[in-house]
């Protein structure tokens, strides 16, 4: 039996070769994930655990714990804690490290570096004393506040040079320091693509709002002092100062775990995707040799008529499907890994930089890889081997392939129905939940739904292809042919189809929730803001004081208002205000109240509904708040209004909580909202944009803009999606190529009584490419369904989170899916309407 299968491997080469690409497809992907991700991770990792070469022990802030009204408080590192971690037993030196958000722009005014990558720090050595973590490649350290250094990655990118300015921001006024040295550094962040900009410690402390403190302290073991004991020494001089302490070599493995965490969603999500192209892979597969049993029907009667046993006959069919898993396993390894390093290269290519490594090929990667492809190729070839032993003897006396029988059939359509009836009702159940209580059951209520509808699908198309028929005629007998070609096997036509549902089902569901969520952001911005910008700082950290004095001034300004978060502690619990000015907030924010009046001055507040159920609040209750600075005030709530995603929140005057600030010299605004004479126009957006000196750090927004970047990541996973489904689409497509290729080895007989009586060579490619259309056409119908219903659900999931959620049906993108599915069939069919057309009509009607 081990002979019989090679010899029909080889046998069947060519009709084998869409059954290898599929798998290899799923394999690659598999693979070329795996190496990617692993790529990656490991050169963060090395390139983050050098950042820590030059720390033995780490000292960071420690907090006070709040209890009852008391607010939790940030102890200080000062120079006190600089001098005295430096002088205990075992530490060779300590160096206060102050750190913040400092975004440099290029030669073009453009931001350089990765968002909140863009880091600032201070270079703590001097001429006579470098500082060891930045080695100065190009001259000399920054002194003063007019002077600055640059990483040589960003001054390179930025085109900076000794001697020029540099333009930059920290959270404010543009800044033009000269640039005095350019330094080489282990970060990992700047390694990455981001950005470094140093200034002496005093500067750094003044510009990111810590005079007189660091945000850590790195002390440097002395000879014969290991880690451990140089911590166990600093928590003894430092421990009442609540100061916390952590070893070099703990921060690594911590950053270590942190990439590997941060990796995981990335290899989950490219992983989820490779198992959609090998799903859409075991239709293929399982259809292949469905039809290989199929055309084989004496053969495998001959060899049960000469003693072979039934799981002789499986074992047969099951050797077949390892040799072509193997095959494509192997292949696919090879192809994933060409696709990881591809991979690499093109986020380097778009500026995302990644660090020099070498490319990690790990054991589990080859295994994976080898075991996916033989396991998947004969899992889906399992089920047509289990038919193959059922062949009777008898069947060698008959060339009649077996029809399905009318019990199996029936069989399968009560299971189909009872699946998807079981599908539909958890899916309609997971609507009615809130938050994540409902992901559950929506997933398992989808997976049971497609699995019930593609049981169902040779049921279902009998109807739907038969709905094409007034257009099939048009086609005269080419037309009626591929109709009826399309539902002579109903199985066949049923896992053809499936592949493509599949792939049109995530796409439609993905693109109708995306758009959804996009209308529900415009109407929210729309519905809940009357200010014409929103200014804020492009890293989401607080914006300089200074911003909402400039826009102040601004000619053509009417009203403005800062929005300023503080915590503060309400029946022993964090609760976090919002100050706003209480003059101006009616001009710029529309919120819909749902008791009370809209009114916040003094001790009057107004709380969002969802605040004000928890806490048990109503218009008129009154509660005693404990802020920042220890002080306590019982405050009013003068109304609840609708919270929404742009606002929500206990509002208070902004004169009333400034005062209790941390530092109330240096009160800070999240945001500022902006209206304007005129309105939202590209000239006022110029204006304010001007007045805050065109700052790269500082960004001028108006409604569409604000509905833009929320809905930016939804728009950007769809794109990724698209890009990562067209996987199972081409997998799809050499599902149907298949298909058609062995349907027409299996009627070549017909097809030269056809050619016999009259009809032409351009006759049968046009009945070929038009069952293949019908088909394609058939599944894009029911994966658009499935998707738009899909959608509707998930929808009505996200609806319960999201108040200004509507279903928004994107019919333009569902027509152009529905062609994708007709272009597909049609390309599908080009080789083997040829192949079909080249048929000799004398040599196929001798065929048997």
């Amino acid at each position: 039996m081990f002979r019989t299968a090679l010899r029909n491997v080889f046998a069947h080469k060519a009709r084998l070769l869409m059954t290898v690409l599929a798998v290899m497809l799923g394999v690659a992907f598999v693979s070329g994930t795996l190496v990617f991700t692993n790529t990656i991770s490991s050169a963060l990792e090395k390139s983050s655990a050098k950042g820590f070469d030059h720390v033995d022990v780490a000292l960071t802030p420690g907090s006070t714990k709040a209890e009852g009204d008391k607010v939790s408080k940030e102890v200080k590192l000062t120079d006190a804690t600089l001098k005295k971690a430096g002088s205990v037993p075992g530490a060779a030196s300590a160096t206060g490290v102050v750190s913040g958000y400092a975004a440099v722009a290029d030669q073009d005014g453009k931001l350089v570096g990765n968002g909140f990558s863009t880091k600032g720090g201070n270079y703590s050595g001097s001429a006579g004393k470098p500082d060891d973590r930045y080695p100065l490649a190009q001259g000399s350290a920054p002194h003063g506040k007019n002077q600055v250094a640059l990483d040589s990655e960003t001054a390179k990118r930025a085109g900076y040079k000794v001697g020029d300015q540099v333009r930059m921001s920290v959270d404010g006024p543009v800044l033009t320091p000269t640039l005095t040295g350019v330094f080489t550094t282990d970060d990992g962040n700047v390694a990455a693509g981001g950005s470094l900009a140093l200034f002496d410690t005093a500067t750094a402390q003044q510009l990111f709002h810590k005079p007189g403190a660091y945000d850590e302290i790195d002390v440097k073991a002395a000879a014969g002092t290991s880690q451990d004991q140089l911590k166990s020494q600093l928590d003894k001089a430092l421990g009442s100062a609540a100061v916390d302490s952590e070893t070099g070599q703990q921060l690594a493995d911590d950053q270590a775990k942190s990439i590997a965490t941060s990796m995981s969603s990335m290899k989950t999500m490219l992983l989820v995707f490779a198992g959609i192209a090998l799903f859409v892979g075991i239709f293929i597969i399982a259809n292949t040799f469905t039809m290989l049993v199929a055309q084989r029907t004496k053969e495998l009667a001959l060899l049960r008529a000469v003693g072979a046993s039934r799981r002789q006959v499986t074992r047969s069919v099951l050797m077949e499907a390892f040799f072509v898993g193997a095959v494509a396993a192997v292949t696919g390894l090879a192809v994933g890994i060409g696709i990881g390093a591809g991979m690499r290269a093109l986020m380097n290519g778009t500026g995302a930089v990644i660090p020099d490594g070498p490319l990690v090929i790990s054991g589990g990667t080859v295994v994976s890889a080898l075991v996916v492809g033989v396991l998947i190729t004969m899992l889906a070839a399992w089920l047509p081997g289990r038919r193959a032993a059922k062949i009777p003897p008898v069947a060698a006396m008959n060339a009649v392939h077996a029809a399905p029988t009318t019990k199996s059939m029936v069989l399968r359509n009560t299971l189909g129905a009872l699946v998807s009836a079981a599908g539909v009702a958890a899916v309609l159940a997971a609507t009615t939940m809130s938050g994540d209580s409902g992901q559950a059951p929506m997933g398992l209520g989808a997976a049971l739904l497609v699995i019930g509808v593609f049981i169902l699908t040779p049921l279902l198309s009998r109807p739907l292809i038969a709905a094409a028929a007034p257009l099939m005629r048009a086609f005269g007998i080419s037309g009626k042919l591929a109709r009826l070609n399309s539902v002579r096997n109903p199985r066949r036509t049923a896992a053809t189809a499936s592949a493509l549902m599949i792939g049109l089902t995530l796409i439609t569901g993905l693109t109708v929730i995306a758009g959804s969520v996009q209308g529900a952001i415009n109407k929210m911005a729309a519905d809940s803001i009357k200010a014409d910008y929103v200014v804020s700082m492009a890293n989401g950290n607080p914006l300089s004081a200074d911003v909402l004095k400039t826009l102040d001034k601004t000619d053509g300004v009417t009203a403005t208002t800062g929005l300023t978060n503080s915590p503060s502690r309400v029946d022993g619990e964090t609760e976090y205000l919002t100050g706003v000015n209480g003059r101006t907030i009616d001009q710029l924010a529309a919120l819909t109240m749902d008791s009370g009046k809209f009114r916040v001055g003094g001790s009057d507040v107004v709380v969002d509904d969802k605040t004000a159920k928890d806490r048990g609040w109503k218009t008129g209750s009154a509660f005693t708040t404990t802020y920042e600075d220890g002080r306590k005030q019982e405050l009013t709530v003068a109304g609840v209004y609708e919270g929404n995603e742009m606002m929500q929140g206990v509002l208070l005057d902004s004169a009333t909580l400034n005062p209790h600030l941390a530092d109330s010299a240096a009160a800070t605004d999240m945001q500022v909202m902006v209206k304007m004479s005129g309105g939202a126009t590209e000239a006022n957006q110029d204006k304010l944009t001007k007045a805050l000196g065109e700052n790269p750090a500082i960004q001028v927004q108006d409604k569409q803009d604000i509905s833009n970047q929320i809905a930016q990541i939804f728009t950007l996973m769809l794109n990724m999606l698209y890009g990562l489904l067209a996987m199972a689409v081409i997998v799809a497509v050499l599902g149907v190529i298949n298909t058609l290729a062995m349907s027409v080895f299996e009627r070549q007989q017909e097809i030269g009584m056809l050619r016999a009586i009259g009809i032409d060579r351009k006759g049968i490619k046009r009945m070929v490419r038009l069952e293949s259309l019908v088909i394609s056409l058939f599944g894009g119908v029911l994966g658009i369904g499935l998707g738009v219903f899909f959608g509707w659900a998930a929808g009505r999931l996200i609806g319960n989170a999201m108040s200004t959620y509507e279903l928004i049906l994107p019919w333009g993108r569902m027509g152009l899916f529905l062609a994708l599915a007709a272009v597909v069939g049609i390309l599908a069919a080009l080789w083997p309407a040829r192949r079909a057309a080249r048929l000799n009509m004398l040599a196929a009607i001798k065929s048997e």
